[in-house]
């Protein structure tokens, strides 16, 4: 299984940026291209594992489900 490398936009929007065999290489693709992000734009770079593009896309796309351990008050 790939990795394979996103950037996600506002809106959610993903761009696919890359692809690669090992986590080395997609760390180190991934690292590069988010050198070259402007802060102020609002993107994130993303590496996932995954099958194929579609199952990668589907998984970026879902929201993550909040952390019981880490709900609750801050203080």
């Amino acid at each position: 299984m790939p990795y394979f490398i996103y950037q996600i936009g506002p809106l959610s929007v993903l761009n696919k940026r890359g692809e690669a065999a090992t986590f080395k290489e997609a760390k180190a693709a991934a690292n590069e291209l988010r050198r070259g992000l402007d802060p102020a734009a609002g993107t994130q770079i993303k590496m996932i594992f995954a099958d194929n593009e579609l199952l990668a896309e589907d998984t970026l796309s879902q929201p993550r489900e909040l952390d019981p351990s880490l709900a609750g008050d801050d203080y």
